[in-house]
């Protein structure tokens, strides 16, 4: 049975404030961008670091964090909207740098801000056929390479990080069960047009509808919340903490006001690392679980939700 048993995460050194990000210009201030998204801090690469190098950088964190042998991964998981290369696939490069074993799969998969929650899916898939019995899930982004630095919107927003979890073959299972769904109609609102073979001459390398974006997110965020609970035989009262992606401040309290969640059991994170897309909600249990929000036993309801559109979450048992 899948048994999700470590996180850890690595944020590259550059650290941009909000003052960083008003350098330049008179219509954004440090307190208007805290105000309005609820980030202080956010995380940029330099020029030459790259999606498979912050993912490394996570693996090896949790390899010595707790003393993991890496003989015992058998398959990569790689979430990314930002590969290295069109081809070849990042996880096969990510195997290489780590020095893992020839026999190991790799698997790429593009998914943004439901990346992780679709991510543990597919390893507990993996592990309940018996294909795989220990499975490195790396999530890494690289969203600034995406971005024009006159765009301060989304500057304000978006951060690099990468996490790395293990999911093992156990005699119990932590994973319940999931609720996911897809609706490709959005794909228009959050979209990278530079570099693609659609639009290889587009000079839009990223466009965000905030406004349809929050619309979609609050139309279907509560209600998976609600089916992801009655799928598992709970009640709301059952769950002992809700982690969502940290999108951002706006979007983050307008879930918790509709589903009425009492401030103990609301994790949020996002000041001071900002969004770091599929990173976000391993990067948020990893510190919940530091700062001893989470405790044995306890029930973590995760939901990840964006650009796709595409959602899907489950509940953890710790």
């Amino acid at each position: 049975m899948a048994y999700l048993k470590y996180i850890s995460y690595f944020l590259p050194e550059n650290k941009l404030s909000n003052n960083d990000l008003c350098e330049d210009t008179n219509d954004f201030t440090a307190e208007k961008i805290l105000h309005k998204v609820g980030i202080s801090n956010r995380y940029r690469v330099n020029s030459n670091q790259f999606s498979s190098d912050l993912g490394c950088s996570a693996a090896e964190k949790l390899f010595k964090e707790y003393k993991v042998d890496k003989a015992d991964i058998d398959f990569i998981l790689f979430c990314t909207q930002s590969p290295d290369y069109p081809l070849p696939t990042t996880a096969c490069i990510i195997q290489n740098k780590l020095g893992l074993n020839k026999n190991c799969g790799a698997l790429d998969y593009n998914l943004g801000c439901s990346g992780f929650t679709y991510g543990l899916m597919i390893a507990k898939s993996l592990i309940d056929s018996s294909i795989a019995n220990n499975i490195l899930l790396i999530t890494s982004e690289t969203y600034s390479l995406h971005l024009e630095k006159s765009d301060i919107s989304n500057n304000s927003i978006f951060s690099d990080a990468a996490s790395a979890s293990l999911i093992t073959n156990c005699s119990k299972n932590n994973i319940l069960d999931f609720i996911y769904g897809t609706d490709g109609s959005g794909a228009k609102n959050l979209i990278s047009k530079k570099n693609s073979f659609k639009n290889s001459s587009s000079k839009n390398s990223f466009f965000m509808n905030g406004a349809e974006v929050f619309k979609f997110t609050l139309f279907e965020v509560p209600a998976l919340v609600k089916k992801i609970i009655e799928k598992n035989g709970l009640n709301f009262e059952d769950i002992d903490l809700f982690i969502f992606h940290q999108a951002s401040k706006v979007v983050l309290n307008a879930i918790k006001r509709k589903l009425k969640i009492p401030d103990e059991k609301f994790f949020n994170n996002i000041i001071d690392i900002g969004n770091t897309v599929s990173s976000t909600i391993p990067v948020a249990l990893k510190d919940a679980i530091s700062k001893k929000k989470i405790k044995k036993g306890q029930l973590v309801l995760i939901v990840g939700f964006g650009v796709g559109y595409s959602w899907a979450g489950t509940i953890i048992r710790f």
